[in-house]
């Protein structure tokens, strides 16, 4: 079984314009939807979509929280949400008007006894099962909480793959985590600055191996993306050409491709190949991306 944790999801409102936003005026859409989800959501929610077993975790709260993990379920996503006391799921509002900008909810306070419901939760968990930490935490929770939550699960020998930035990504690298995703950006910002070139770039992916990671996967965006396996070997797999409508939930989306590779065929070269055509799916769609939209894509990479 394979677990996600999402410890800040979200209601992504969004909102299509018919011309370039303004600030400080009255804005009309042409269009919206509501996306249900969040960065460990939606690598479960693809999973599915590709036949593995999934298990969602993650905290709710109020009004927001319960319609998030109605929608889920309605989709025949498994739960265990957490439901905080107090507060809201946050809701993001992302505006398109030729480009994307995001206006991102803080979320709702989690305490640490409201973690240690969550790590009890993760005691369940056995060898054979794979855990997935992913994105933001909510405010109450240190930058030290994926690395606490590996600490609780690493000795039974549970693979670990965590899509995180900054300190959340870095103090989990001492824990060997099976893998890790960083974007460009998250990449740079480890590095404290952009890579130079492609020897540049792998040079930063094997700094996060030497520093634990057994495999580093730096998804590109419209380049694809660059992985260096846990036996030191690079390889790399370009996006096919196609038009990009939404960024939100490609990255989960190659998180959840190179997951299914791997586990059908424990060939990194073909995991690669899964992950960079569910990302580039995700990309070419609206949403999440289907199935059939994800095996399209596989076969323009083959």
């Amino acid at each position: 079984m394979i677990y996600t944790v999402t410890l800040n999801p979200a209601i992504d409102y969004v909102m299509g314009l018919p011309a370039p936003l303004e600030p400080g005026k009255t804005n009309r859409s042409r269009w919206e939807q509501c996306q249900f989800g969040g960065k460990g959501i939606n690598v479960s929610l693809v999973l599915q979509a590709l036949g593995l077993e999934t298990t969602a975790l993650g905290f709710v709260a109020g009004f927001t929280g319960e319609a998030l993990e109605q929608d889920l379920q309605a989709r025949g996503l498994r739960t265990r949400f957490l439901s905080l006391p107090r507060g809201l799921t946050r809701i993001n509002v992302k505006i398109k008007d030729g480009r994307e900008t995001e206006l991102n909810g803080q979320g709702c306070p989690v305490s640490p006894a409201d973690l240690n419901q969550l790590l009890a939760q993760l005691d369940e968990l056995q060898e054979g099962d794979l855990l997935v930490l992913s994105g933001s935490v909510p405010p109450g929770l240190p930058s030290s909480t994926y690395r606490s939550i590996m600490a609780r699960v690493c000795p039974k020998k549970i693979p670990v793959v965590v899509d995180a930035s900054g300190p959340l990504l870095e103090q989990t690298l001492p824990m060997q985590p099976f893998l890790v995703k960083p974007n460009l950006e998250e990449l740079a910002g480890l590095a404290g600055r952009f890579p130079r070139d492609t020897a540049d770039l792998r040079s930063m992916a094997q700094t996060l191996q030497t520093r634990g990671a057994r495999n580093v996967l730096v998804s590109l965006g419209a380049d694809g993306a660059l992985l260096l396996d846990e036996t030191g070997t690079f390889h790399t797999s370009r996006c096919p050409k196609g038009t990009v409508v939404n960024t939100v939930g490609a990255g989960d989306s190659m998180v959840a491709g190179f997951l299914v590779g791997y586990l059908e065929t424990e060939d990194y070269a073909c995991a690669l190949r899964l992950g960079t055509a569910a990302g580039c799916a995700t990309a070419f769609s609206p949403g999440l991306a289907e199935r059939a939209q994800i095996l399209s894509v596989l076969h323009d990479l083959t």
